[in-house]
């Protein structure tokens, strides 16, 4: 009852969040992390959108950023400093990220299609991947590694082989398709991609060093990346 309620009240200030996100992205993590914490903060809804990030960048038109030797160098430093300020702990770039993300993805896109109502899961096992790519450097793409993401997610072992096999579907495969094109449709060109609605007027904004716009546009208040008391 009082989740429903709290629904209603987030529902009722006009003020939604959607995070189109990839686990291959670690600027993804640092924005997500962020706008879990301020959810009830600023009492807007916050949808969460797992998207394909090589989808964004080819329908684009952009590049990888980690095809410019300047650039990446700049991002493992830059990442460093910012998951300290944003108590996100990652650690030196992975080779894990030059792995293909469409299977992890897919099993976020099942997750989400699992848990319609609220989010919780898909939060959760959005969370371990990231853990498991940027602070543990595990894989994440084999069905074991899947699994235990999902068990420490809060499923059973008999949910996570449902997840599995739907996460193989046609249906989950459009799906992730069909959200990386919602994405591209707002002129994405990478992730994190951030769009916020207040009263049906949208604004959109790319990366996880947005924050203080976003409380401008949603007319509320940036009070840094710690607004509460929160751990990862």
């Amino acid at each position: 009852m009082l989740k429903c309620a709290y629904l209603l009240q987030m529902i009722s200030s006009g003020k939604v969040i959607k995070l189109f996100y990839d686990i291959s992205s670690p600027y993804s993590w640092l924005a997500f992390e962020v706008l879990c914490r301020y959810k009830n903060v600023w009492n807007m809804e916050l949808k969460l959108k797992p998207a394909y990030l090589a989808g964004v960048i080819d329908g684009s038109g952009n590049q990888p950023p980690g095809l410019n030797t300047n650039k990446l160098m700049y991002m493992t430093s830059d990442l460093m400093l910012l998951s300290q300020y944003f108590g996100v702990p990652m650690y030196q770039t992975s080779k894990l990220s030059k792995k293909d993300s469409v299977i992890p993805m897919r099993f976020v896109t099942a997750v989400a299609e699992k848990d319609k109502d609220g989010g919780d899961l898909v939060e959760k096992v959005s969370r371990e991947l990231w853990k498991r790519m940027w602070r543990t450097h595990q894989d994440i793409v084999q069905p074991a590694s899947l699994t235990e993401v999902g068990i420490k997610a809060g499923f059973s072992a008999i949910e996570v082989e449902d997840i599995l096999t739907l996460a193989k579907s046609q249906q989950i495969k459009d799906k992730l398709r069909s959200i990386t094109n919602e994405a591209l449709e707002y002129k994405c060109f990478g992730l994190p991609f951030i769009v916020c609605q207040v009263d049906g007027k949208a604004k959109v904004f790319f990366g996880s060093d947005r924050f203080e716009l976003m409380a401008y546009f949603l007319g509320e208040k940036w009070l840094g990346p710690h607004p509460t008391k929160s751990t990862v």
